[in-house]
């Protein structure tokens, strides 16, 4: 995986997790505190979810065979969308059902001190997560805001690592909240209640990480930027006079696949072609460097032919989306 997969943030959110978790089962041991059980669960699922980030990352790096020409790229957001899928099942129905039983049957909390000291404890190792995490999203987010990098992000390890550790802060808060209640009022019932709000929160972030995987599994285009730069570049004005129409892909997220047919002069020979279509890969690839798998379909255009066409957009040789003039 690339820098830019978020690996320091992933691993970061890792160690701080297994750590967490061990201190929120013991905390739960100790106290009986259905928020500690729960968020010790949290974290522990969370920690799975990083180690199926990290082997995305590695599966992905496996070369093209004949069977996946265009290689395995997607396996990053395979196992970002199972990645959801574990939050949703292990972390949240875990968590709503904890809280559940709290409720109906709850019980005093014993030997407070414990989970107070793990909560501030994982809040602190959290934050510290939490700010690997912005840091390592602040190079790729540039002037975007929160919302467009999580939802236009082609590599998914980074806002999934964000949702999750705002989503373990936001719980944590929730857990010290609700312990904090059933101790101040001896009723053990704002613990469950908390530990229900845990569980809501964790699946709605799985719900919305899903969503948005989801997306990238079913095929996303270039960004705009990207596509501007094709263009651009695509055409020369001399041999390459238009785009036709043009297609882009993210194999992954840093491989691109460009799908376009060009416009060249009637009068060229096919070896003038030829070397207009290599100049222009060329250019694709200094202009956008992860568009790596490239096919340029020469064409001559006509706008006598497409203007004959009730839909230009589907008229042999006529102009589709994204046509230069």
């Amino acid at each position: 995986m690339s820098a830019s997969g978020g690996t320091k943030a992933i691993v970061a959110a890792l160690a701080a997790n297994l750590a967490i978790a061990v201190a929120k089962f013991v905390a739960f041991l100790f106290s009986g505190s259905s928020s500690m059980l729960a968020e010790s669960v949290h974290s522990l699922a969370d920690s799975g979810n990083q180690g199926l980030l990290l082997l995305g990352g590695k599966k992905a790096q496996r070369v093209a065979t004949p069977e996946h020409p265009f290689g395995y790229g997607r396996e990053r957001y395979i196992y970002a969308f199972l990645v959801s899928i574990v939050l949703f099942s292990v972390g949240g129905m875990f968590a709503i059902y904890e809280g559940y039983e709290k409720i109906n049957h709850p019980h005093a909390i014993e030997d407070w001190y414990w989970p107070i000291g793990v909560l501030v404890f994982a809040i602190i190792a959290e934050t510290f997560s939490f700010r690997t995490a912005i840091k390592e999203s602040n190079v790729l987010r540039g002037r975007r805001s929160w919302k467009e990098f999580v939802r236009h992000a082609k590599a998914p390890e980074l806002p999934v690592v964000l949702l999750e550790d705002l989503g373990a802060l936001v719980g944590l808060i929730l857990a010290l909240g609700g312990v904090g209640l059933a101790l101040l009022t001896g009723n053990g019932v704002w613990d469950g209640i908390g530990t229900l709000c845990i569980g809501v929160l964790l699946i709605l972030i799985a719900l919305v990480l899903a969503a948005e995987t989801k997306s990238l599994l079913l095929g996303e285009a270039a960004g705009l930027e990207d596509v501007e730069k094709i263009k651009a570049a695509v055409v020369d004005g001399d041999n390459v006079t238009a785009i036709i129409h043009m297609r882009t892909l993210h194999l992954g997220p840093e491989e691109l696949l460009v799908a376009a047919k060009v416009a060249v002069r009637h009068d060229n020979t096919a070896a003038q072609v030829a070397e207009a279509i290599n100049a222009a890969e060329d250019r694709i690839r200094s202009a956008v460097p992860i568009a790596r798998v490239i096919y340029l379909e020469p064409d001559v255009y006509s706008e006598t032919a497409a203007a004959a066409g009730p839909d230009p957009a589907k008229t042999p040789g006529g102009p589709g989306p994204g046509t230069a003039h």
